[in-house]
């Protein structure tokens, strides 16, 4: 605080990406405006808003909300484009000189922005929350951990364990992110392999108080497997190396062929176990096909530049704004 008094004060970014939440956004609003007047004399707020094509009352009620309160404003898509994509058109909106990232969901609480600012003041760029605890079954508590440590492990960089997208960026972490150009974004991976100085947060998850959860197993899954093809290029070899392992298979079962035949074995025409190698053969043929095809479409879908999304409608927002 200076002699300019409230001027001085950093605007700071909540950025909510929103699909379906007409049942959480009067919480959510209620508890933002709190964090607002309890954050009043250490910084200024403002709400991003992406709504992912929401089908419900989710879309009415911001524009309502907006109504009486210039804080908040809004890009609605003309279709669901995706978690990821809804996080990074946020980012690319978002003025503030640091951004928080939330869930609509009020599993990951707002009110610890205070505690991501005391690190972001003391220089540190990137704050996350680290998942200490969550309101889940063990088994999926169990499939996350395993995700996030197998992840890890392929990455070309290290991506901080049990940590999703509840974090505060720098305004320059931002900017950064911005400059890529994705096809299938997995924004946690991409902040970890910026380089900036980092830290996390260990904080209890809690349960959604309302509306089921937009992530089945299949999207978590996909979800993998776009951080894993975005961020390392172990599939790749493993294609290679298991093509190589293929092919000394079938030099060595050569080999043993021609011995059969020197030593006269009788070998009946047709056996099973050549069907067999061929089939193996095909199927490994497919997979490596498979591998290689993940990487091509993405290069594919990077030519074709296609935009991250498509507007619909704004709220306290200016068409020449948009920066898609």
């Amino acid at each position: 605080m200076t002699e300019n008094g409230p001027a001085a004060r950093p605007l700071v970014s909540i950025s909510i990406p929103v699909l379906n939440e007409e049942a959480n956004l009067p919480r959510l609003y209620d508890r933002l405006s709190k964090l607002a007047d309890a954050m009043s004399e250490r910084c200024q707020l403002e709400f991003v808003f992406t709504d992912n094509a929401s089908t419900d009352g989710t879309w009415p009620l911001i524009r309502e909300l907006a109504e009486s309160d210039s804080r908040i404003q809004a890009i609605r898509f003309s279709k669901n484009v995706g978690f990821q994509k809804s996080i990074l058109v946020n980012y690319m909106h978002t003025k503030g000189e640091a951004v928080m990232q939330i869930d609509a969901d009020l599993q990951d609480p707002p009110e610890m922005l205070g505690e991501f600012l005391d690190f972001w003041e003391t220089g540190y760029q990137i704050v996350y929350g680290v998942r200490r605890k969550r309101q889940e079954s063990w088994l999926l508590n169990l499939a996350r951990k395993i995700g996030y440590r197998l992840i890890n492990s392929v990455s070309s960089h290290d991506i901080p364990k049990d940590a999703g997208d509840f974090r505060l960026l720098d305004r320059k972490v931002v900017d950064a992110l911005v400059k890529f150009r994705f096809v299938k974004p997995y924004i946690r991976g991409t902040v970890a392999s910026l380089g900036f100085k980092s830290t996390g947060i260990a904080y209890d998850r809690q349960s959604r108080v309302a509306v089921k959860s937009k992530f089945s197993a299949g999207k978590l899954i996909k979800l993998g497997l776009d951080a894993i093809y975005d961020h390392s290029n172990v599939p790749l070899r493993v294609s290679a190396y298991t093509g190589l392992l293929a092919i000394v298979a079938a030099i060595l079962g050569a080999i043993y062929y021609v011995y059969l035949r020197l030593n006269n074995t009788d070998i009946p025409e047709g056996m099973a176990s050549i069907h067999i190698l061929v089939l193996m053969g095909i199927g490994l043929n497919a997979f490596l096909l498979g591998v290689v095809g993940e990487y091509i479409q993405r290069i594919y879908l990077l030519i074709r530049s296609e935009p991250i999304a498509v507007v619909e409608d704004l709220v306290n927002l200016q068409p020449e704004e948009i920066v898609i």
